[in-house]
């Protein structure tokens, strides 16, 4: 820039016209890039220009919320708290009061404009991408019960709120009419954007009050909306213009519905023609839908309807899930969410002025309203729900987690400041009140539904206590293809047959991609997955293994496509549903044939984890090396079982009894004994441990494949020894997973435990640099919750 440029001089320009006829206009040359700090007069001139002016706020503005966020997340206050604070912290209420001159240079009034601007983009494809993971279809597949609560939520708000706008019983001034309706109107939405931000905030969206409160939400989005318009037209008719305005707005809104039918829709179908199957989109083809974004928000703001409601639509008409929906997700979910929606709040609470309240009695009036539209709301979800026979606690943290308020709010709220139906102080007390509603909302919530307790009581779920004559029921659970291969060959090993039949819950795990709704789909139902030829292959390999031991396995098949972080309440859920005795999960990493790994995946590791501190019954996980080749060939599955005591091992033990039913599996059972024989576990464990050992030697004196062996150790360097020697003799190890820490026979291998979901002889089994083809199987007995 100029010298005259960055002086930002004012310059009167006079054009002559034809006529004689004069115009004078003036125009300002307003700086971007400054010459730095270190020139004349650079570090008092450095905030006149708008570049570095933007960076430094922006950095600012980040900077405060995630500090705030990282001491509030403790107290489990969501994300818009931090955001609205530091919007408050950073206007006139605190900067402003304390420090003006330096809030005047940071935040002048014309570099509003770059803010604004940089807080609607991203709320707008905030709304976009709300809409493309929104599937439509899900409205038709939620219960009766989700319908009740939905509807009935969504409906007597508005009623309430007709009746306080029909009665003018807050004598209220003409002039704050308008704002009051609004108010009211805006009150009694449902945002579905919002209510699944904080189900996922609260890490509940795959509980059954998440399930329940995403489908409601849903549902009472569409009501609301919809009631909300026939309340638009109906104030329209009104009016002493109604035909005129009635058939203008009706008109330029079909249009703009025709445009997104029939051009968007068809671009977002002849892109995903474009992708190759199993291929993310181009980046072209996701600039294209960036710029269509861009269009129908220039449409829909000329035909006079609300900036937002186009984007959204947009997204409705995006068929939801992988290509398209995955990708656009994938590429502008973390910039959108992460960076440029949340500017949005901040900016609103810069607007905060808390200081300066002239109308106090319409202030009183503002904040009785908004209590009353809240306790309307609360009542109208909690009453359906309790009718529905929804448990009261539960029945009241959904009400709470429907009332919860969000940057849906602050944008309607924002939008009629902007048009001046809200004047500053009327917009700083709704603004506040996001504040108050949104923490208190998280609050109730996290203090009413603890997910934790959800299997409570729920005891003997085990193998233990599973007679051999008996239905076990075990649950299979599967990221990909290799994982079912390797869960079916345990299965076949675990004696499936007339008298010792086998109840198997298979459930593929799909990542949620594109979608806001989680799904947990029954096959059995006939519903069919969208998880594509990968899911459809893993159905097809237990629907095989069902067709081959025809009459001893029964066999149901579910597919939850769901975020990863939430997998681990899927998985318990179907299994305390279908009383699981054992849930088999998968190992987080690969092998190839040569025994190279080819997968570390730490969110896999997550899930299980997650899984063993939560599950309702015991759990195991299964470390697969079935792709490595044995050099000899051999009919005979050999199974060894590592025998140290406690309750994981006895559980391992039960099992490995088990398979030795069938006389295709050649079962060892190797106990570790102690140089102190008196050492180690409890008198109670003693007893257990004998008792089962003396069962097991029993069945070795009636079965010819059970063979029972003690090696006396006297720390873990012997025992590392004798494990590392099993691992050429075995086609599966199986182990339990926890042991006392004064096990002597373990002494030292605690220190060396990198996996400790695995437990010290676990980890040590699977460790990478193992090149031969033995599975391992680590047990956790049923952790029995208790009150």
């Amino acid at each position: 820039m100029g010298e005259e440029s960055s002086n930002n001089r004012a310059r009167d320009t006079r054009l002559e016209l034809p006529g004689n006829v004069n115009n004078e206009f003036c125009y300002v040359d307003v700086g971007l890039h400054s010459p730095g700090i270190w020139g004349r007069d650079g570090a008092k001139e450095f905030l006149l220009f708008a570049l570095p002016r933007l960076q430094l706020q922006l950095a600012l503005i980040f900077t405060l919320t995630q500090s705030i966020h990282l001491l509030l997340r403790r107290f489990h206050l969501p994300r818009i708290v931090s955001e609205i604070l530091a919007g408050i912290i950073l206007g006139p209420t605190i900067l402003g009061l304390f420090l003006p001159d330096a809030q005047a240079r940071l935040f002048p009034p014309e570099g509003d404009v770059y803010l604004d601007l940089l807080s609607k983009i991203g709320y707008i494809f905030f709304i976009f991408l709300s809409g493309v993971k929104l599937d439509p279809r899900t409205v038709l597949r939620t219960g009766i019960k989700a319908w009740t609560i939905g509807v009935l939520s969504a409906t007597v708000p508005v009623s309430g709120g007709l009746m306080l706008s029909l009665v003018n019983q807050f004598h209220i001034h003409r002039y704050r009419w308008p704002a009051f309706k609004t108010i009211v109107a805006i009150q009694n939405l449902f945002p579905f954007p919002v209510i699944a931000s904080m189900l996922i905030d609260l890490k509940i969206m795959n509980t059954e009050l998440g399930r329940l409160a995403l489908a409601c939400a849903l549902i009472s989005d569409l009501v609301s909306n919809l009631t909300s318009t026939i309340v638009a037209y109906g104030r329209i008719v009104m009016s002493g213009y109604a035909s005129s305005l009635i058939i203008h707005a009706s008109f330029l809104t079909f249009c703009l519905v025709l445009f997104i039918v029939f051009v968007a829709r068809p671009i977002c179908v002849w892109i995903i023609q474009k992708t190759p199957e199993g291929k993310p989109v181009c980046r072209f083809h996701i600039v294209i839908m960036c710029a269509l974004v861009l269009v129908v928000v220039l449409i829909t703001d000329n035909v006079g309807l609300n900036y937002q409601y186009g984007p959204f639509l947009l997204g409705l008409a995006v068929p939801d899930g992988p290509p398209l929906g995955a990708t656009l997700e994938d590429r502008l979910e973390t910039l959108t969410s992460g960076l440029l929606a949340p500017l949005l709040v901040t900016y609103c609470g810069m607007k905060v002025n808390l200081v300066e309240l002239f109308d106090l009695n319409f202030i009183g009036i503002t904040w009785l309203i908004l209590i009353i539209c809240f306790t309307i709301k609360l009542i109208s979800v909690f009453a359906p729900a309790y009718f529905c026979k929804v448990p009261v606690k539960d029945a009241v943290a959904l009400s709470f987690c429907m009332s919860a308020q969000g940057v849906v709010h602050m944008a309607f709220y924002y939008y009629n400041a902007i048009n001046q139906t809200f004047d500053g102080e009327t917009f700083s007390m709704l603004t506040t009140s996001v504040l108050i509603q949104a923490a208190a909302a998280n609050l109730a919530v996290k203090s009413l539904y603890d997910y934790s307790h959800m299997y409570t009581g729920y005891q003997k779920r085990d193998i233990q206590h599973t007679s051999h004559t008996s239905e076990l029921r075990v649950l299979s659970c599967a990221h990909r293809a290799d994982d079912v291969l390797a869960a079916r060959k345990l299965l076949e090993a675990s004696y499936p047959s007339k008298e010792s039949p086998l109840a198997v819950y298979a459930l593929h795990l799909v990542e949620l991609a594109g979608r806001a709704h989680p799904q947990l789909i029954d096959h059995q139902l006939g519903q069919k997955s969208s998880g594509g030829t990968r899911t459809q292959k893993m159905i097809e390999i237990i629907s095989t293994f069902e067709q081959q031991y025809f009459g001893a396995v029964s066999v149901q098949q579910f597919t939850a496509m769901s975020l990863t972080k939430f997998m681990h309440h899927d998985i318990c859920t179907v299994a305390f549903n279908k009383l699981a005795s054992l849930i088999i999960l998968p190992f987080h990493r690969k092998w190839n044939h040569q025994g190279k790994m080819i997968l570390d995946s730490s969110i896999l590791r997550s899930i299980n984890c997650e899984v063993l501190d939560l599950s309702p019954c015991s759990a195991a996980i299964l470390v697969d090396r079935h792709k490595i080749r044995r050099n000899i060939a051999s009919s005979t599955y050999n199974v060894g079982a590592a025998f140290f005591g406690g309750a994981d091992d006895r559980e391992a033990l039960a099992y490995a009894r088990r398979m030795a039913l069938s006389a295709g599996v050649h079962l060892t059972v190797v106990r570790f004994v102690p140089w102190d024989i008196y050492a180690g576990d409890s008198q109670w464990d003693a007893v257990l441990d004998a008792e089962i050992l003396k069962d097991t030697r029993m069945q070795g004196a009636r079965q010819e494949n059970i063979v029972y062996k003690e090696e006396r150790v006297k720390d873990g360097a012997e025992t590392a020894l004798l494990i590392h020697a099993m691992e050429e003799a075995f086609d599966l190890i199986m182990v339990g997973r926890r042991h006392k820490d004064d096990t002597p026979q373990l002494l030292g291998l605690s220190e060396w435990n990198d996996l400790p979901e695995l437990g010290p002889v676990g980890d040590m089994l699977a460790a990478t640099d193992i090149t031969t083809p033995v599975s391992v199987l680590v047990v956790q007995h049923q952790n029995v919750k208790s009150k």
